[in-house]
This record gives C-alpha cells, sequence and structure tokens, in this order.
C-alpha cells in the first residue's frame, strides 16, 4: 500500500506568509491546512488528527510558538512539529527542542531545505506510526494464544 500524501499544517501569525507557504508546498504535492495562532492550530489538529507535520512559527501574539509546541505534543505526541522563526535565540532553539520539536529553521528557509526537513518528518512519524501498528498486534496473537 503506497504512502498516503503528507498532511502538514502551517501556523504563523503573518497571513501572508502562511499563504504563499502554503501554496509551494500544495504545488509539492503537499496537503496543506493553515492556521494563524496556536489556539487556531489546536482546533484545526482536533478536526485533522491525521496531520503528519505542523511547521510552527516561535513568535506569535497570544500562545506563542513554545506554547503551543508544549500543547501539540501534549495532546498528540506523534505530530511531528518544525519551529520555524526570523528570530531565533540558541535558548528559544533549546527549549523547543527539549520539548520534542523535530528542528528548528530560520526565516528565511530555502524551500527545498524545508521539504528535505518535512519528509525526513513524515518518515519518522508514520515509521513511529507503523511500530506501534506492529506491537499491537504482536500483543493481539499474544493475548489470544496464537503465536
Amino acid at each position: 500500500m503506497p504512502d498516503s500524501k503528507p498532511i502538514i499544517m502551517v501556523v504563523d501569525d503573518e497571513e501572508e506568509f502562511v499563504e504563499a507557504l502554503s501554496e509551494r508546498l500544495e504545488v509539492r504535492g503537499l496537503t496543506v491546512f493553515k492556521a494563524f495562532s496556536g489556539q487556531q492550530a489546536l482546533e484545526v489538529l482536533d478536526k485533522h488528527r491525521n496531520t503528519d507535520v505542523v511547521i510552527l512559527d516561535v513568535k506569535m501574539p497570544g500562545m506563542d510558538g513554545i506554547d503551543t509546541l508544549r500543547e501539540i505534543k501534549s495532546r498528540f505526541p506523534l505530530i511531528e512539529v518544525l519551529m520555524l522563526t526570523g528570530h531565533a535565540t540558541v535558548d528559544t532553539a533549546i527549549q523547543g527542542m527539549k520539548l520534542g520539536a523535530y528542528d528548528y529553521l530560520m526565516k528565511p528557509c530555502e524551500i527545498d531545505i524545508l521539504m528535505a526537513k518535512v519528509q525526513e518528518a513524515v518518515k519518522r512519524k508514520r515509521d513511529q506510526e507503523r511500530r506501534i501498528r506492529e506491537a499491537q498486534v504482536r500483543e493481539a496473537i499474544t493475548d489470544y494464544g496464537l503465536e
């Protein structure tokens, strides 16, 4: 069975950036959802739990990227998160990585570099999902004495 099309969400309070990046990702064959705040991102993820990767800006009003990352990893632990910002500090990058971000990229980021990171993150998420399914099958086989 071929892998399904990757599902990505772009989260940034800069609407023009979200629209432009989303279009560039869609042209490359990705399904893209958009959110313009951390809270909106969580609402979109509640509806689209099969999202593979979130591309998340760090600096946003209200719920910032670090708080949004913390909440995403708490509620949707398998979703990979790429932090993207034009205002990076080493401390923020370290904090994001400790909270489970897959990687941390600076704006502006070349689309080829971003696509490579997205593809790596999608592969990691889907590999984790596959390992979980395989473990569940092994457990079911053992539980029902089908070994």
